[in-house]
């Protein structure tokens, strides 16, 4: 070991003695991220969290708040408080202050700031280290406290090499967290609940505070309720602010009551092209030290950021708020796959074609719990904006995060962007000083990966996915047949079973008067929508060509065919208009719906009741294409049994289309004017068209002054009152925000593990069970629990909206938990619906409902699942439904890593089958009763241990206990990760 490394480790190591109580250690453990962000060094701290670390387009900007008065309300940290902190950090010197490292200005003139030098360590496994990896240890090097994070921890990390293969755990503090409404309004709700909880206990409320900076953007509560219209966007936000008033409140009381915490407000654009634009600081300069950026969030498609270079992904929401709170994250140190990108994407290839090509091989090659790392030179011939596609859908392929370091394409980006000249070369110069940096123009040290995958870009095709999951691509000039085959094939991921004699069924329906008819395959819904494509200039003003084209020569879209644009930010909006193509989108059906995740999440609002009827009057499979990075069964809308991922400009070809039934190679995609046929080729734009159009339409001034627009809010937004008080008056009436149970009883002392004996088996699944069918999302069906919950409070069927919209409600999220239309429980013997068997009564019942009645018999209950279990978005309320359903554990063959943590979190105990076992080869029928034999004291339990389980008709088999980290047993502990803070928090 190098001696500077050495040193510290042994000092590091032995000096714990000396140290303050835990407790303090965890109040002021990252005393620089408590200290709100500055972009120079040689200004002050602002008082409360800017926007971003100055703002890049106005220094007036820096500390403006979305809401107007919040100001007043919310001071900064008071004096006694930044004293104690500063303080506390004294007496908790960083071990590795020796490496603490001027950066100067280019030319001279004030230094950038102060840094922790990796190069200082002189250790040269550092240059070995992937970039993403280099991040995890600046990390712990500069939150080294040796209580959170400790020397041992630094060499962990440093020995990446041999450690990442051995699993072992360590400690994260991510620089800020990202929320956004569906998932941060019960992240709030917790945050005030647990003030509720600390004033309980004796303790003052207001320690309940973020630590980090939080930024919660409003964008999933607009619903595609108004189609087709030029008034689409005004008319969908009035409705969204008529059905949202009283969460948007909420939010807006968050952003006065909590420190550090902004709020963007609706109709400002997608969280994950905000942050992209705007919010990413890819450098923090804190009170005048440098470190890179990092964020969680509590959405999935956090890993979007990773194409700017910042490391970022989903957690669940009770992580999210942890963090928050100054807690570190546990995770495994994990291996890292390279994937080497080589060549250029041919003409008229999109970065969609490619994502889902990308998101195929990492599925069959196998990332869950890994971080993708892409190099190469094919990285040159990527935009930024490409870049970011594929990190967006790390989740479908199931990776951490899919990370792209920042090199001359990164700042070319920010510049464009709006981000100033001296943030940029203040970035520049910190990443290069610290070997963060890739610079294609010069040689580089070779980088160890975990594996390596390989694709050259000139073989990536035309592609969509479906019907039922991203990974599973279909090319383009293969739809026909794969559809056909769909038609024919069994019920399941690629099938639908449809009789052959019913495959070429009509259904003939009047629509608004006029003659319609409807087939399996026609497209119903055609949505350019989501994060991952509406960020990308190139597919987004190729789909504005596509339409042009389309147009000119007389090409429609048939009226029943529900067509709808939500762009991620008001830039694209800008570049449509600046091109002079919006008005070809809109001439086709395309109009702006709103600025919001709207189909990808099923926000795509009601098909007209004619088309309904006839796609369920007649067993229609109908078909969804949609720019999304979602297409679970179940998802987009309940009447769209096939749902494929396309790029925007394959949207309006299919909405053109009208169906999915087509081969574009050889069947023409419409008649012309003049009365010719017309072949997808004829509308089709050529590279470089897109790349003209681009170039001459997407412009810096539009980045910013969109982001200066929406620091002033919109007037719905700006007319809501809130209370001044520091803690939330509950509502009792409310069915849109509700006090949750979690803290009731608590005391100081923890309740220490549980025994789960005799339990029943709520739920008995194959493989594949994701959090969309978990998790509430959606339309609330009116003949579910949760409907009944709303109608016995008043609430019309009308005003029901949707789950994501109540996700502040935990009584309406149990009752929504497992509510998914297309839930497959091997108890019904093949009937699909959100339905259970009650095992001592033989009863058919809701989830929900046979949940209760378990409760109200005081029994415990568990779930037995196959693989993948808890695929897909990191939702809270995958785990929070199931705990407040009674669920005390779940046995898998193996599980989604942010999902299992989440039941960890939540205090359900994870259990996987032992290798080549599951409940069909072990001979379970989910009749049984289980006992899960874990020791009484916590002390005995040790993460991984095999655990035996037995059911009361005399078998016996092995699990692996997967709670994964010693941090995980401690929130088991507790009841939980939030009871857990609270402990900490109110022992200060």
């Amino acid at each position: 070991m190098p001696p500077l490394t050495s040193t510290l480790l042994s000092r590091s190591s032995s000096s714990s003695s000396t140290r303050i109580s835990a407790a303090a250690v965890a109040a002021i453990s990252n005393p620089a991220a408590a200290v709100a962000p500055s972009s120079s060094s040689s200004s002050p701290p602002p008082a409360r969290h800017p926007r971003p670390a100055a703002s890049p387009f106005s220094s007036g900007l820096a500390g403006r708040i979305f809401g107007g008065h919040r100001a007043a309300a919310r001071s900064s940290l008071s004096a006694a408080a930044v004293f104690e902190r500063r303080f506390a950090s004294a007496a908790t010197r960083n071990s590795y202050d020796e490496i603490l490292t001027s950066l100067p200005k280019p030319g001279g003139g004030p230094e950038f700031g102060k840094y922790y030098s990796l190069p200082a360590l002189s250790d040269p496994r550092i240059e070995r280290l992937p970039y993403s990896i280099r991040i995890l240890l600046e990390s712990a090097i500069r939150n080294c406290d040796d209580f959170q994070v400790t020397g041992k921890d630094v060499e962990k990390i440093l020995d990446w090499e041999n450690s990442a293969p051995k699993l072992v755990e360590i400690p994260f503090k991510p620089a800020r967290v990202l929320l956004q409404d569906f998932t941060g309004v019960p992240a709030v709700v917790d945050l005030a609940c647990m003030r509720d909880a600390m004033s309980k206990l004796g303790s003052d409320p207001n320690k309940i505070n973020p630590l980090v900076p939080v930024d919660l953007v409003i964008d999933h509560s607009v619903q595609v309720d108004v189609a087709r219209s030029e008034n689409a966007v005004q008319a969908n936000m009035e409705l969204e602010f008529h059905r949202n008033k009283e969460r948007f409140g909420f939010l807006k009381w968050g952003s006065t009551a909590f420190r550090n915490m902004l709020v963007v407000p609706p109709g400002s654009g997608i969280v994950h092209q905000v942050n992209l634009e705007y919010l990413a600081r890819v450098v923090f300069n804190n009170g005048g030290i440098l470190y890179p950026d990092s964020v969680v969030g509590t959405d999935s498609h956090t890993t979007m950021i990773d194409g700017l270079g910042v490391a970022g992904w989903g957690v669940g929401g009770i992580e999210a708020e942890a963090a928050m709170l100054g807690q570190p994250m546990s995770m495994v140190l994990p291996g890292v796959v390279g994937f080497k990108l080589t060549g250029k994407l041919r003409n008229g290839v999109t970065a969609t074609d490619l994502v889902l090509t990308v998101t195929q091989m990492l599925r069959k090659h196998g990332v869950v719990g890994k971080f993708v790392e892409f190099y190469g030179g094919g990285m040159s011939e990527l935009s930024l904006a490409d870049r970011a596609t594929i990190a967006n859908m790390s989740p479908e392929y199931g990776a951490t995060m899919g990370f792209f370091p920042v090199d001359g394409k990164t700042l070319d980006y920010l510049k464009l962007t709006g981000r100033s000249d001296d943030t940029v070369a203040m970035i520049e110069s910190y990443l290069r000083a610290n070997k963060m940096f890739v610079d294609y123009n010069q040689p580089e040290a070779e980088r160890v990966y975990s594996s390596y995958l390989e694709l050259n870009l000139e073989e990536v095709e035309p592609c969509l996915s479906g019907p039922k999951r991203p990974h599973d691509r279909v090319t383009l000039k293969n739809m026909k047949s794969d559809w056909l085959s769909c038609l024919d094939n069994d019920v399941g991921f690629k099938g639908f079973a449809v009789p052959k004699e019913s495959q070429g069924k009509v259904a003939e329906f009047s629509f608004h008067g006029t003659p319609a008819k409807i087939k399996h395959g026609d497209v119903v819904i055609a949505a350019i929508t989501s994060c991952t494509n509406t960020s990308n200039p190139n597919v987004m003003l190729g789909a504005a060509l596509v339409a042009k084209k389309a147009c000119e020569l007389g090409l429609e879209v048939k009226p029943w065919i529900k067509t709808s644009l939500a762009p991620g930010s008001g830039v694209v909006k800008k570049y449509l208009d600046k091109s002079g193509l919006q008005k070809y989108l809109d001439q086709l059906g395309f109009h702006i719906v709103g600025y919001g995740c709207t189909t990808c999440i099923g926000n795509s609002g009601e098909l007209d009741e004619t088309v309904s009827a006839a796609i369920s009057d007649n067993d229609i499979v109908a078909a969804a294409v949609l720019s999304g990075n979602r297409n679970f069964e179940g998802r987009v809308h309940p009447l769209t049994r096939a749902n494929y991922l396309a790029s925007p400009p394959l949207v309006v070809a299919y909405a053109l289309a009208g169906t999915v039934n087509i081969d574009f190679e050889k069947e023409p995609i419409g008649i012309s004017k003049d009365g010719k046929e017309v072949y997808f080729r004829d509308i089709w734009p050529s590279t470089e068209e897109i790349a003209e159009v681009v170039k001459s339409s997407v412009l810096p001034d539009m980045f910013k002054s969109t982001y200066e627009a929406i620091t002033k809010g919109n007037p719905m937004w700006n007319e809501l009152s809130v209370s001044a008080s520091t803690l939330y008056p509950w509502d009792p009436t409310s069915t849109y925000i509700h006090e949750p149970p979690y803290f009731k009883d608590m005391t100081m002392t923890p309740p220490g593990p549980r025994p789960v004996k005799d339990a029943y088996c709520l739920l008995n699944f194959g493989d594949s069970i994701t959090t969309d069918h978990i998790s509430p999302a959606g339309s609330i069906h009116p003949d579910s629990p949760a409907a009944r919950y709303l109608k016995e409070r008043g609430v019309e069927r009308k005003d029901f909206n949707s789950y994501g919209s109540r996700r502040g409600n935990d009584e309406i999220m149990a009752r929504g938990t497992f509510a998914n239309i297309r839930l497959v429980n091997k108890f019904l013997k093949g009937e699909v619906g959100p339905k259970t068997v009650h095992i001592p009564s033989g009863e058919k019942l809701s989830v929900f409902d046979a949940a209760t009645k378990y409760k109200n018999e005081g029994h415990d209950t568990i779930i037995l699942a196959g693989a993948e279990y808890g695929s897909g978005s990191s939702r809270d309320w995958a785990a929070k439904g199931p705990m407040l359903q009674g669920v005390k554990a779940v046995i898998a063959k193996s599980f989604e890593r942010i999902h299992r943590s989440n039941l960890a979190g939540m205090g359900i105990i994870p259990l996987c089958f032992k290798s080549g076992e599951d409940a069909d080869t072990l001979g379970l029928t989910g009749h049984e009763r289980f006992t899960v034999h874990l020791p009484d004291n916590v002390s005995d339990i040790k993460p991984g241990q095999d655990v035996t389980v037995t059911t009361d008709n005399g078998k016996s088999f092995t699990c692996t206990l997967r709670f994964d980290t010693e941090v995980e047993l401690a929130y088991y502990d507790n009841g939980g990760i939030l009871p857990y803070v609270i402990r900490k928090i109110a022992e200060q």
